[in-house]
């Protein structure tokens, strides 16, 4: 298969080689927009992609095995294109790739921006507020626009985030002979929709209200929605350093609460995955809420009690539980899920899951730690310190030789795990005394 980029410029920016690919090819299959770009003497037979793309291209592809097919692609195929799709459903080896500059170089081209000091974010066939974890103060960032009307809706999502006076500039049709710029302010975008191939370019300023959502785990609080059900942010900084997030890991968030640890794993890097398992429905759509509120709307919510609604979930690279460990089979059935280097962290501030969290420490080794914070606060006319709910957390990576039973498993006799190379940073977590329900979860609140 021979995948060929093409840009606004149509037939006339192909190399001879692209064009000869094209002519040659039985059957082409591209975008309306991309087929129309083909001149007439190329007689393959014209196939559009269906909408939604992705589930549809193992079909389509197998529908014209045999056959010489070439596949269009704007502009750079593996610059946020097919490229990636095609890759995984052939194996790169069995594709012949001849790209096009791609709009993200034609844009810093324009712009005289280095590539690689501007964040590159795709709104297309993703919701608009992927866009909330790229916005800080004095940052560049490179929009690929889903349609006309993605420029103003990035102006009013950035007007209602505080970043109003942040400048933005329209670049369509970069590289045919239709290229224009339009320019202007997210807090008085002054243009209607254009042309909907464009790429926006953000210069993003902040107000001096707007407030500080770090790189790093441990959020405020109150950037989350919340019933109380909360991993306070110094307990869930230490419970992502424990869980050490790397990309394009997978991790299970059992008991989501309000969504904190599950969100803010995904914030750690584009490429990481993440689902939650939350038995509260109300719960589960605020995990959602918050998810979108802080550029991860990718998040999967589950609504099911844990262990049930965990079968058939694709293997996690680590576990969370901030709920529900005395639930039977829970604890079992996540370390059997896990294979040999992922990692398991459980939270709990009842004594009967510290007491379970013990013995599963006795056997399979890793750290167990409490955690403590205490707050200043007035006593009378002088200050003193009010200490939290400790919170113990159990923290252990699974050897690479510990057997991985398929299903719920009983737990091995021998010790199979490894510390999971964390330090016991204080923090302190809050929770209601007791809650410790099956995934519905005692999140260890803060009182």
């Amino acid at each position: 298969m021979t995948v060929v980029g093409i840009g606004a410029d149509g037939w006339g920016g192909l190399t001879a080689t692209a064009r000869e690919a094209l002519r040659e090819a039985q059957v082409l299959i591209g975008g309306a927009r991309q087929l129309d770009l083909v001149p007439a003497d190329c007689p393959g037979r014209r196939v559009p992609w269906p909408s939604p793309l992705r589930p549809a291209v193992a079909g389509l592809l197998a529908a014209h095995a045999g056959h010489r097919v070439a596949v269009l692609a704007s502009g750079d195929p593996f610059c946020y294109g097919i490229g990636r799709a095609l890759s995984e459903e052939l194996g790169a080896e069995r594709l012949r790739v001849l790209p096009h500059p791609s709009s993200v170089a034609y844009a810093c081209a324009r712009l005289g921006w280095p590539q690689e000091d501007a964040d590159v974010v795709s709104l297309v066939g993703r919701p608009l507020a992927t866009l909330h974890r790229w916005l800080f103060d004095r940052r560049r960032l490179l929009v690929l626009s889903a349609g006309a009307h993605t420029p103003a809706e990035v102006a009013a999502l950035l007007h209602e985030r505080g970043f109003g006076p942040s400048t933005l500039r329209v670049l369509e049709q970069l590289g045919g002979e239709r290229e224009r710029q339009l320019a202007g302010t997210a807090d008085d975008w002054p243009h209607p929709p254009g042309d909907a191939l464009n790429v926006i370019a953000v210069e993003c300023r902040a107000t001096s209200d707007v407030p500080r959502l770090a790189t790093v785990p441990g959020l405020p609080d109150d950037a989350y929605e919340h019933d109380g059900q909360l991993t306070k942010r110094r307990v869930r900084a230490a419970t992502l350093a424990a869980l050490a997030p790397a990309p394009g890991e997978l991790l299970w968030d059992i008991g989501g609460g309000s969504g904190s640890i599950a969100i803010e794993w995904l914030r750690a890097h584009r490429a990481c995955r993440a689902l939650t398992v939350e038995r509260d429905p109300v719960r589960a759509t605020r995990i959602e809420r918050n998810a979108a509120a802080l550029g991860v709307p990718s998040l999967r919510v589950i609504t099911g009690k844990a262990p049930d609604a965990l079968a058939e979930l694709p293997t996690p690279d680590a576990v969370f539980i901030g709920g529900g460990l005395t639930t039977p089979d829970l604890l079992e059935t996540c370390w059997a899920a896990l294979p040999g280097g992922g990692r398991l962290v459980a939270n709990t501030v009842t004594l009967e899951s510290e007491a379970l969290l013990a013995d599963w420490y006795r056997r399979h080794g890793g750290e167990l730690v409490r955690l403590t914070v205490a707050r200043a606060v007035a006593v009378g006319g002088f200050t003193g310190w009010r200490q939290a709910m400790p919170v113990t957390q159990w923290a252990v990576t699974k050897n690479a030789e510990a057997p991985r039973a398929a299903g719920r498993s009983a737990i091995p006799a021998s010790r199979s795990a490894t510390p999971a190379g964390r330090s016991a940073i204080p923090a302190g977590r809050a929770g209601t005394p007791g809650a410790d329900r099956a995934a519905g979860p005692d999140r260890g609140e803060e009182r």
